[in-house]
């Protein structure tokens, strides 16, 4: 699943697109994706003009001018395809898995696919938006001011979970995937085994700085592209060639210094059912 730095990507990727012009036409080619579309859907957007796109956790936000927000997902696989009108693709026919389609104002069209339709879209009144079921319990945001080591280390405080899977926990820090978890933990030197409530004091300050690190360098790369992410451009992320551990079984971390041969190098362990990456000899 995209996690913050793809979905950042994608929203970098559409704002020229879309902020400050208007949806010309919107069309809505299946009734569903994870859930069924909100009713009247596209004529609901047909006309509006985008104010401003905004990004909550792993959510897609496009503010209109009638004070209602667009909320998208992209799922497993699902992304946007910019096509301008400059270009002689904007007249490519629509592929197999385009189920949205937005025709801007300024010739530009982008396309919504998603093979396995685990994304969804819901129009709601912009005021009511943090109440939002799927974001009314959210935590922080791992790149705003008041995410801190004290604030995290609050949230932390008592939980006996592994803190690997605490920073799962969409409640803790909004946006955190299994990727850059455990590509966060390495860069703090934490094992993802650690319980999460004695990440405090020091530790705290050094995994939110690790983990801001890792998301800025990351959006900077485009994301990871492994599977289906692709910016709207339709290029790929190349954050993948930077994996310090994850996807790493076996092979020395970086600035590896110990014998791999005796001590395994990068371990694999699954944690809540998802794999966890990790040098047992650098984090403790």
């Amino acid at each position: 699943m995209p996690e913050l730095p793809e979905v950042e990507t994608v929203r970098l990727g559409l704002c020229d697109v879309f902020q400050g012009r208007r949806l010309l036409r919107v069309r809505v080619l299946r009734p569903d994706l994870r859930f069924p579309f909100p009713d009247r859907f596209a004529d609901r957007l047909t006309g509006r003009r985008v104010e401003r796109l905004n990004r909550r956790g792993k959510f897609l936000l496009m503010d209109l001018d009638n004070a209602t927000t667009l909320i998208a997902h992209l799922g497993m696989s699902g992304r946007f395809r910019i096509y301008k009108s400059d270009a002689p693709e904007l007249e490519r026919p629509l592929e197999r898995h385009d189920h949205v389609v937005f025709d801007v104002e300024g010739g530009a069209s982008a396309r919504f696919n998603d093979p396995r339709r685990f994304g969804f879209m819901d129009l709601v009144d912009t005021a009511g938006l943090s109440g939002h079921k799927m974001l009314a319990t959210m935590g922080p945001e791992p790149l705003a001011n008041d995410f801190n080591g004290p604030a995290l280390a609050a949230r932390l405080k008592g939980r006996k979970t592994p803190i690997k899977a605490a920073l799962l926990d969409q409640s803790v820090v909004a946006g955190l995937g299994n990727i850059y978890v455990s590509e966060a933990l390495f860069r703090a030197g934490l094992s993802p085994k650690r319980t999460a409530a004695t990440v405090q004091g020091g530790r705290a300050e050094k995994l939110v700085r690790a983990i801001r690190d890792v998301l800025t360098e990351a959006i900077a790369a485009g994301g990871s592209s492994l599977r289906d992410h692709r910016q709207p451009s339709g290029e790929l992320g190349y954050f993948q060639h930077s994996f310090a551990v994850y996807g790493r079984e076996d092979e020395a971390c970086p600035g590896c210094v110990c014998d791999v041969g005796k001590t395994g190098g990068i371990r694999r362990i699954t944690q809540s059912g998802r794999s966890t990456f990790y040098c047992a000899q650098k984090q403790r």
